[in-house]
């Protein structure tokens, strides 16, 4: 709507930061403990009201079944409720609309699951006043992991392969960020080249400064913002030819 408005009126540069799907990708090699807490505060930071939440999670198979206990463990340990009160730990989502629209889609996506064999809830969910949580494990064939949730809904998913995982993780119409934990850095760069995605971490996660491009590719945005490729979006470039006269000497 704001671009279509730009070329209704006078054809406004504009910049969009939209929203994401962002994958995070963890390998058997990777520090597990670093991986699952940068994968979940990258997921329940601001109750999952965040555009580059790491809502898409492939965990290498071997190490699926510890990964997925561990980041239980740590949902489990979230207190619901009022965000000024001490010892809550998550607020509420941003209104009713949008609480309701989260749990409609858990529940889309567990009956979805069935059909292919593979929908699974663990941790439960939790609902204080408006703001529910749950640890969700699917596999892409579902809809859910394909949607942009805006909400603490964690999605775990399996991968065996390099070539697997880095095909599952750019299919998406989005592409605003992604995160990768190995040790192995043939690998991470391997990886972060092929992400189709505008900012990739490296065994870390929304690690944001004032110096780095942010913005998307695809359906994420276009422009950056941030950094000197941030003040390029706000630049006219002009070129002046000027021919000098010839004198005879």
């Amino acid at each position: 709507m704001i671009k279509e408005a730009a070329g209704k009126s006078n054809l406004k540069r504009v910049t969009l930061e939209l929203g994401g799907k962002s994958p995070c990708i963890v390998f058997a090699d990777a520090d597990l403990d670093n991986a699952v807490e940068f994968a979940h505060h990258g997921l329940f930071y601001h109750q999952g009201q965040c555009c580059i939440a790491a809502s898409r999670l492939f965990v290498e198979e071997s190490i699926y079944d510890e990964f997925v206990r561990r980041s239980v463990e740590w949902a489990k340990k979230y207190v619901l409720g009022n965000p000024l009160t001490p010892g809550v730990t998550q607020g509420p989502q941003i209104d009713k609309e949008q609480y309701e629209k989260i749990l409609d889609l858990i529940e889309s996506g567990k009956k979805e699951g069935p059909k292919w064999s593979v929908a699974e809830v663990r941790g439960g969910i939790k609902a204080t006043s408006s703001s529910p949580r749950s640890s969700l494990m699917l596999q892409t064939t579902c809809a859910l992991p394909k949607k942009e949730i805006f909400g603490p809904v964690q999605q775990i998913m399996k991968f065996k392969s390099l070539d697997e995982v880095i095909k599952r993780a750019n299919n998406t119409f989005y592409g605003l960020s992604a995160g990768i934990f190995t040790k192995d850095i043939d690998k991470a760069i391997t990886v972060s080249s092929a992400l189709q995605a505008g900012t990739v971490w490296v065994n870390c996660y929304s690690v944001v400064s004032a110096q780095c491009p942010f913005g998307g590719f695809k359906m994420s945005g276009n422009g950056r913002e941030l950094g000197e490729y941030g003040l390029h979006e706000y630049t006219e470039v002009k070129t002046v030819t000027m021919k000098i006269s010839q004198k005879n000497s």
